[in-house]
């Protein structure tokens, strides 16, 4: 099991309207295609930083999983232009962690 941190930059102004679309439309739209999502935040020292979290049991299901929502018709259709008006894409930095024993992730 491992878990991936996004780190995202939304387009100067944009947060509240990002956090909104997340809310509503992104993450209940990969939760009903199986996607794990832990967590989300708003960086408190970044006016434009926002922050979320996925599990994935295996490669093999994040592979699963990335196929299900960015190739599915809607994503390319209707979210991900949206996505693009939001955030400034080049800023994003995604980073894979895996839960220490000790951690209450595992």
């Amino acid at each position: 099991m491992f878990y991936e941190i996004r780190r995202y930059q939304t387009r100067p102004g944009r947060r509240d309207a990002w956090v909104r679309y997340m809310e509503e439309v992104n993450i209940p739209f990969q939760q009903s295609l199986g996607m794990d999502i832990t967590a989300s935040f708003t960086d408190e020292e970044d006016p434009d930083g926002y922050v979320w979290v996925r599990r994935f049991a295996s490669e093999e299901q994040r592979r699963e999983l990335y196929a299900a929502v960015y190739d599915s018709e809607r994503w390319q259709r209707d979210m991900r232009p949206v996505v693009e008006q939001l955030l400034l894409m080049d800023r994003t930095v995604v980073t894979r962690v895996r839960p220490t024993p000790a951690s209450g992730l595992r």
